[in-house]
Order: structure tokens, then C-alpha cells, then sequence
């Protein structure tokens, strides 16, 4: 529904796809079919006899650039689009930094620390123990890196003191990663820019590989991915610079508070004067009654460009209003709205995946989850932390990975210092640096006998431990089969490190502690069974297989990843966040919490300056035309804040909305009441 057909683009549609010579900014409004254009775009390109390696299309995410590279391999054929050039803007740092990385001072096997290596090397850096206090540390940095700032730059514009031992704890982190050879995920930003501006020969290469550069999003890129892009094309006035299209919507830039800036979109033109901007405003998504609501809503932002959604799929339902006593309350309803609609056959589908609840912040999840549960709907909160992607789950895939691969360093460095064993920065650093230096992983090197000229004999001694524990479990795990073996190896391998005691030494809390210490239970469980060849599905089905050992289950660890996500249950209602929402879309949506202090959401406090409204009033925007059918926003009378419970006043985004009192404002149940009693009085005259 969110394209126009296969044989067919519309006019705008048409132009952007046609236009190749120079930069171009499409306007993708909602549910306009941006994707598409993008894809006829590069099928358009290939026409013209581009050299399919010489198209770049950059995404923000691995789904979206899946999703691509499938669609764009349907429309041209799986051997045209075989080197089309489709990634994340980090994914094609990584290229730029394996091939080139090495003009500043990067080995080609460097590391690529994940969010937890970097919050441990953070607390390393700077000699805390608190990951609260890290944590922020690592968000700061983070955002001053995306800004473009580095250690000595981000020193000079402390305005705090808290700022000031950031940007000093900064510092000892940038020595860190260069000691290791490894980056953090905004490096894969940050460095390819510096290769480009610093190093005439790497960006004569990158220009003269690509003939055309589309990139996705627009509007989410932040002031160091729009430096990427001029530097990959080239300025505006040079003979040689590479065309662009940039893919975005300025009513949909919604992540001002990870770096994003829309003021990306107001210097496009400024950049470069011959840009040519179409804005794609046939909406094939939603119906006319939701997207008036939008435009209404989005009509009190100041406008960078024109642009208003139309769509001619008919006027629909009327958008509803309803007014709750509570959470509780909302909670009900929403139970109701959905069982509604699914009692009378809805246009737009009636399976339990057509439908999302949509909230602000993640809180507003739980009372819908205990209502949904009671009322046996099955439901899935999207956006919600992986089992994998808890710490102490990374902390023990790291020493699988590692017992596979030797060669994985970011693997090495967890595993060496998750528990503590004495191997300090100091060590690793040195380690880091030999390692480079000889072009061999940190797991060989530190075997090597001519480690002794660059650290000391109890270091040494100390890397020496580690590595036979290595050693010693993967030659455990090669010859340990079946399920109860390989889980009393596993526990005995915990008790050896002392994993359990590790938790809560690091934790404040010992029933946080305790719940970490039952996660990594299930993992050896989860890990046991397979070993046993038992495959429990999440429905109960048991598969029986061959049995394994601890090392064919670590091989295969991301089979087993797959293994457990395709176990979902897929007919479930979606729960998620506006933030979460973008890009998605349901025949069904409800709106819930829609309250002054919730959205817009407004901290105690704090002050509401018209760019954070502006950004707020751009969410609810999101959030309406996620809707393709039914749209209902929900408002608490009373609402709960902290412990208390105080009176909820509706947002100002409902009022904007415009919506008719008779049309929009009337309850679904207490028009079906109306419409009983109609027929009842009809039955009586009769």
C-alpha cells in the first residue's frame, strides 16, 4: 500500500528519478514511496550505463539497507545489483578505513568496540566504578563526536565542570583506542572524514570511485555525516564532483537528542546553489481524514521547504479522540479497540499484526502489556534489549567468539578484562601496539617471545594466564558433547573466572546482581541444550538433533541467533515507541498518553524552547502517519508522574489536529450504542 504500482511513478516520482546530472534533495513526505525512487533511481542509472560498483546507496540501518539491496535486485536482476555499492553510512566507513586506514596509522584488522567495550575502556580511562557516572560520560562523548569535536576542541568548550572531565576523560580515551587499535562506532564516522581531508591521494580514490551518491534519510544524518558526504562527492564548484541525491523530510526529523541536525537541510542550498529540490507529496499510504490531521499538526513548524501530503485512497474514518480516566483506563481501551475492530472485520486487516500502540517514552508500556496479557492478546515490544545484547551474555559470547576466531581483538579485550584479572590499559595498550607493530592478532602476540622487549616479566606472566585458560577451555569445549557435560564445563569454566562474584562486585544493587547471574544461567542452558541436540522452540515444539560440542555450538552461534528470532510468534500487536515507530506502519494505530508533559514531553524543570517543540510536534506528526486505516489518540484525564497522580491536560498537538467534534471526538464504543439503539427504535416501529 505504501507504493504506487509496479508499471508505474508518478510525476514527481518521475523527475527525481530522471534527474542525474547534478545534487538533488527529493522531499519524501510520509508513505510517498521514497524507497521506490531510490531504487528506479539506481535501475535508472544502470541505464544510462553506470557501472553498478560506482553506485553508492547509504542507509542509517542494516534493515533498511537489506531491505534495499532486496528490492533493488528485484527491479534490475540479481547480477546487475551484485555490486551495487547499498550499506550504512558505518558500514561504508569500515571499507573506507580497512582499505585506507593505514595513511592514519590503522592496521587492517583493527577493532570495532561495541556500546559495553566502550563503557568499560571509559571506566578504565577514567578510574571510575560508578556506570552511571560512565555511562554519561560515553553520551557526551558521543555527542561531541557527532558534532565533530575531538578531546582538545571539546576541552576549550567545557562551559562545566562536568563537561571539563569529560573532555579530560576524552582524552585518555582517544589514547586508549589508539594504543588498542581499535575504534568506537562514531569513529567509523569521524575517521573516514579525517582520511578524506587530510589525504589528497584516499580522496582523489573515493571520489573517482563513485559516479553517484544516494543517501536515505536526509534528514537523520548528523554534522559529521554531512561532512562525509562533501567530502565523498566534492565542493560544489569543483569539475570533477560526484552527483548526489539526498532522500529526507524535514516534518520527519525526530533525533535532535543523538546529533541529528535539520539544519543539514537548510545548507544543502546553500552548498550547493544548483540543487534541484521535488518535494514527493502523494501520499499512498494513509487515508485523507489522517493525513489532514497531519498536515494540520505539522502546519505549526516553520517550514525549510513546501510540502503537503495528499492522498487519493478516499477520506476513510474519521480520526477519534478518546478521553480516559487513567492508564488503567487507556489500557482498557485499547484492549477494546482492538477486539472492536477485529469483531467487525475492518478494512486494512484484522490480524493481531495490523495493529500498534504507539507511546512516548517506554514507561507507557507496561500497564498496556499487563491489559493485553489479561485479555490473552498477544503482543511484542519492539525496540526492547535483546536477551543477546545484555552485558553479561556479550561478556560470555566473547570468549566463544575468541575460542573460534583467535584473531578477534575486540573479542580478546573483553574477555581479558571481563572479570578483572590484572590486565590493565597499560598492558593492553603495549600489547596493542606490538601487536600492530608485527601484524599479528593480540591473542598471538602475546606468545610471542620478543614481547618481553616491550612489557615487563609480571605483565607478561599475566597475558600468559589468560592465554592458557584460553587454550585450556577451547580444547575443553572441542571434546565436550551432550547436554550435561557441556553445562558442567560451562559452570565450572564461571566458577573458574568468577563470574558469579565478578556481577556483584560491579553491581550496587544485589537483586539487579542476582537477575544478571540467572540471564547468564539461561545462556548455559540455552547453550546445553543444543549441545544435547534439543531445539525447544518458543512454542514448546522439540526438534531433536545430532548433539554437538561446546565449539561446533560457539561456530555456529549466529545460526543459533537466527535460530531463537525466528521462533517469534509473528501475528502480534505491536507495541513501540514514536521514536521506534519511524518507517513503519500499521493499518490500525492508537496513539496513547497524548497528555502536555508526555507529547510534547517535558521534564521538571526544564525549559521548552520552540526547537525542542518544534521537534516534539514533529513526532506526533511521525506517529499519525504511521496509520494507514484507523487512527485513534487517547488522552489521560489523570495521569501518573513519579509516585503521585496529577491531572492530565490533553496536548496542545490534539487541538492542532483540527478535527470536527461530530467526525473525530465521538467514542467508537458510544457510537455503536447509538447505532444499537437506533436499530433497536427501528425494530420497534416496525
Amino acid at each position: 500500500m505504501s507504493a504506487p504500482a509496479p508499471s508505474t511513478l508518478n510525476p514527481a516520482q518521475m523527475e527525481a528519478v530522471h534527474h542525474l546530472a547534478g545534487p538533488c534533495l527529493v522531499l519524501a513526505g510520509a508513505g510517498s514511496g521514497k524507497t521506490r525512487v531510490i531504487t528506479h533511481k539506481i535501475a535508472r542509472l544502470l541505464q544510462v550505463g553506470m557501472a553498478s560498483k560506482r553506485i553508492a546507496a547509504i542507509t542509517f540501518t542494516n534493515k533498511a539497507a537489506l531491505e534495499m539491496r532486496e528490492r533493488a535486485r528485484a527491479l534490475v536482476g540479481p547480477k546487475a545489483a551484485k555490486d551495487l555499492v547499498i550499506s550504512t553510512f558505518h558500514s561504508l566507513g569500515v571499507r573506507l578505513l580497512r582499505e585506507d586506514g593505514g595513511l592514519l596509522g590503522l592496521k587492517p584488522q583493527f577493532s570495532i568496540l561495541d556500546a559495553d567495550d566502550v563503557l568499560g575502556v571509559l571506566r578504565d580511562a577514567g578510574s571510575c566504578s560508578d556506570n552511571k557516572i560512565a555511562r554519561q560520560w560515553q553520551w557526551t562523548i558521543s555527542l561531541w563526536k557527532n558534532q565533530g569535536l575531538n578531546s582538545s576542541t571539546a576541552l576549550a568548550a567545557a562551559s562545566n565542570d562536568e563537561e571539563l572531565l569529560a573532555a579530560k576523560v576524552m582524552r585518555l580515551y582517544e589514547e586508549r583506542l589508539i594504543a588498542y587499535q581499535a575504534v568506537d562506532f562514531d569513529d567509523l564516522i569521524g575517521l573516514p572524514l579525517k582520511l578524506l581531508s587530510t589525504r589528497e591521494e584516499a580522496r582523489s580514490k573515493w571520489q573517482k570511485a563513485f559516479g553517484h551518491v544516494l543517501v536515505d534519510e536526509y534528514q537523520d544524518t548528523n554534522a559529521v555525516q554531512y561532512e562525509l558526504l562533501k567530502a565523498l562527492v566534492g565542493p560544489a564548484d569543483h569539475p570533477a564532483r560526484v552527483p548526489f541525491t539526498a532522500v529526507g523530510d524535514d516534518d520527519q526529523s525526530i533525533y535532535g537528542w543523538r546529533g541529528a541536525t535539520i539544519e543539514n537541510l537548510k545548507r544543502l542550498p546553500e552548498d550547493f546553489p544548483d540543487l534541484k529540490v521535488i518535494p514527493l507529496e502523494q501520499n499512498y499510504r494513509s487515508t485523507g481524514a489522517i493525513l489532514r490531521a497531519a498536515n494540520a499538526v505539522i502546519a505549526g513548524n516553520p517550514k525549510l521547504f513546501e510540502k503537503k501530503l495528499w492522498s487519493d485512497l478516499g477520506d476513510g474514518e474519521p480520526v477519534r479522540v478518546i478521553e480516559c480516566d487513567g492508564e488503567d483506563h487507556e489500557a482498557e481501551r485499547a484492549v477494546a479497540f482492538i477486539q472492536g475492530l477485529r469483531a467487525q472485520g475492518a478494512s486494512g486487516g484484522t490480524d493481531f499484526a495490523h495493529f500498534a500502540i504507539l507511546y512516548r517514552t517506554n514507561f507507557q508500556s507496561k500497564v498496556l502489556e499487563h491489559k493485553l496479557r489479561a485479555a490473552q492478546i498477544p503482543y511484542k515490544v519492539s525496540g526492547g534489549q535483546s536477551f543477546f545484547d545484555k552485558a553479561e551474555i556479550k561478556d560470555l559470547c566473547a570468549w566463544l567468539r575468541l575460542l573460534v576466531n583467535q584473531d578477534d581483538d575486540p573479542a580478546f579485550l573483553r574477555a581479558a578484562t571481563t572479570p578483572k584479572r590484572g590486565i590493565g590499559h597499560t598492558t593492553l595498550g603495549k600489547l596493542g601496539e606490538f601487536s600492530a607493530q608485527w601484524k599479528v592478532s593480540m591473542f598471538e602476540a602475546l606468545f610471542a617471545e620478543s614481547l618481553a622487549a616491550a612489557l615487563g616479566a609480571k605483565a607478561i606472566a599475566t597475558l600468559h594466564e589468560f592465554g592458557r585458560a584460553v587454550n585450556e577451555l577451547e580444547y575443553k569445549a572441542r571434546s565436550t558433547v551432550g547436554h550435561d557435560d557441556a553445562r558442567a564445563l560451562l559452570m565450572g569454566w564461571l566458577t573458574d573466572i568468577g563470574y558469579e562474584q565478578h556481577l556483584y562486585d560491579n553491581e550496587d544493587s544485589e537483586k539487579v546482581a542476582a537477575a544478571r547471574w540467572n540471564n547468564v544461567i539461561d545462556f548455559v542452558d540455552w547453550v546445553s541444550r543444543r549441545c544435547g541436540g534439543e531445539i525447544r522452540n518458543e512454542g514448546g515444539i522439540v526438534e531433536e538433533t545430532e548433539k554437538q560440542s561446546v565449539l561446533d555450538v560457539a561456530q555456529t552461534i549466529s545460526v543459533i541467533l537466527s535460530l531463537a528470532e525466528r521462533g517469534e510468534e509473528t501475528d502480534q500487536v505491536t507495541l513501540t515507541t514514536l521514536h521506534a515507530s519511524k518507517g513503519l506502519e500499521w493499518p490500525h494505530v492508537m496513539l496513547a498518553g497524548v497528555n502536555e508533559g508526555i507529547l510534547p514531553f517535558k521534564s521538571d524543570g526544564e525549559d521548552m524552547t520552540p526547537e525542542r517543540l518544534e521537534e516534539e510536534r514533529r513526532l506526533m506528526y511521525v506517529g499519525i502517519t504511521r496509520a494507514q486505516r484507523t487512527l485513534v489518540v487517547s488522552t489521560l484525564r489523570r495521569r501518573k508522574k513519579g509516585r503521585d497522580t496529577v491531572q492530565g491536560v490533553p496536548s496542545r498537538f490534539i487541538a492542532e489536529m483540527k478535527l470536527s467534534e461530530a467526525g473525530s471526538g465521538e467514542d467508537p464504543k458510544e457510537r455503536l450504542k447509538k447505532l444499537r439503539a437506533a436499530l433497536a427504535a427501528k425494530a420497534a416501529g416496525a
